[in-house]
Order: structure tokens, then sequence, then C-alpha cells
């Protein structure tokens, strides 16, 4: 069947549960170009209203072929089943799709997923258990875990930063860590550079090694000088 041609920067997403439905709707309200594939009629007509939905069994080349799949830069599997979740991705890989994110539900699951050819393999329960636990660890306000042990935090300065410059405080050389930016209360956020000035409202966005930051965020020694 003819297919509509989709722009440059258009996402496939295939399976719309709870996590290929909300990558789906967020892109949808960036206005973010979006065709969505659902096998289950209730769910390809929930979503119906909000982008393109196209009901049909993914899991066939054929069908990918017939969807246009092989025209988009870059598509997500949302599909949480181990099989059904393989045979998308090779598919998607067989048809040329530059950039594949496919949900895992497993270590195991995951690993195949790359060895098949999946660029990124995304664990949401994992993800979110562990940036909570994070989160409720220490003083950490918000928590992302990127690749290869860097990770970016949002955080309240320790106290022993609050009054002095980060040119001053040496933060990268006494803790490893680099601040990225601060958020003042009732001010925009501002990259930070060396004469940046910590108060004691104002939040951190901070990035490094995980383990480091986690002391960095949980360090409370001292007063306000």
């Amino acid at each position: 069947m003819p297919h509509r041609v989709y722009s440059d920067t258009a996402t496939l997403v295939i399976g719309l549960g709870r996590f290929g439905s909300a990558i789906a709707a967020t892109l949808d309200s960036l206005d973010k170009e979006v065709l969505a594939v659902e096998v289950n009629a209730d769910l390809a007509q929930q979503w119906s209203h909000r982008f393109t939905v196209v009901e049909a069994d993914a899991r066939t080349s054929e069908a990918l072929h017939q969807l246009g799949a092989e025209d988009f830069d870059v598509a997500v599997v949302g599909v949480g089943a181990l099989e059904a979740s393989v045979l998308i991705t090779a598919n998607l890989v067989d048809l040329g799709v530059k950039d594949i994110w496919a949900k895992a539900t497993s270590r195991e699951h995951g690993t195949i997923l790359r060895r098949i050819g999946a660029h990124h393999v995304v664990y949401p329960e994992y993800d979110a258990g562990t940036r909570v636990a994070h989160m409720l660890s220490g003083r950490m306000l918000d928590y992302i875990d990127m690749e290869d042990g860097f990770t970016i935090v949002k955080m309240v300065p320790p106290k022993e930063l609050i009054g002095f410059s980060l040119a001053d405080s040496k933060v990268r050389d006494k803790y490893g860590v680099t601040i990225i930016g601060v958020k003042s209360p009732g001010q925009p956020f501002e990259y930070a550079t060396p004469e940046t000035t910590v108060g004691s409202g104002d939040l951190l966005i901070v990035s490094g090694e995980s383990s480091l930051l986690e002391e960095f965020a949980n360090r409370n020694v001292g007063r306000p000088r």
C-alpha cells in the first residue's frame, strides 16, 4: 500500500504501551512528527486523536516496509515481549534504520537487542528505580545516568560552597565533579562560570562520575562562611 512521506525528523514508534505512548505523546507535544504502530485495536484507537496511528503487526519486514519504516532515521521499539521485540528490531536493522531505540525488560533481553543491532537499549523500570533510589538516599533532586558511568544531577548545594565563587571553592579540583549551571530562586537558569557565586537557595546542575557525585551531594559540613 502507498505510504505517506514523513520529514527527516519524524520518529517511528512501535508499541503504544506505557513506554511507547509516553514517548509518542511527548514528541507530539513538542510538535515532532510521529507515526505510531500498534497491533492492539483498542490502544490504536485510544491514541489516534493525538498522532498518526496505524493498526498493524510490525513483526514482519513486509508490514514495516508497507508502512515506510525505511524512510525513518529514528525508530523506537516499545514492545516488551521478548520475541516480538527481537523480531521488530531485527527487521528495522535489515531495513537500514539509522537510530534504533529499543525497550528491554531484562539484562538478557537488552544483550540480545544490542547483538542484533539496536543502537540504544532502554530499561524503563530499572532506570526509574535507580533514579528514585539515588533521590531518596541523599540531597539529589533529580538524577540522569548517562553512558559509561557519566551522570548529571540536580541538587541543593553543600553548605561549604555557599557564599563562594566556583573559582574560590575549587569544586572540580577538590571533588572531581563539574558544576554545569546554577538556578537561583526567581531567576532563569545560568551556565556556571568561575565567577558564579553559590547562594543558599540555589539549585545546582552537576556532572561527573556517579560515585563522586554521591559523595559530593551528601556533603553537608560546616556553615556558610
